[in-house]
């Protein structure tokens, strides 16, 4: 019987809507990284308080190389 590891996710960035929270999940993905996206309400396509906030999260063991791409500007 093999064993899987599970993964905790940790948040390393929050998008203001699903536009950019799908460019920063396709930066991280080509250096290798999974993303997933955690959706706020978005009802209206704009964000008032929070609402349409969407958080990309990544393994954990990986959180620290993702915010390292992310804090690259090129």
């Amino acid at each position: 019987m093999s064993e899987q590891r599970e993964s905790k996710l940790e948040k390393v960035y929050t998008a203001s809507g699903q536009l950019q929270a799908y460019v920063i999940k396709g930066k991280l993905e080509s250096e290798g990284i999974p993303a997933l996206l955690q959706y706020e309400s978005e009802i209206f396509g704009f964000t008032v308080d929070g609402m349409g906030q969407v958080r990309i999260l990544v393994p954990e063991h990986l959180a620290e190389k993702a915010k390292e791409i992310l804090a690259d500007p090129d």
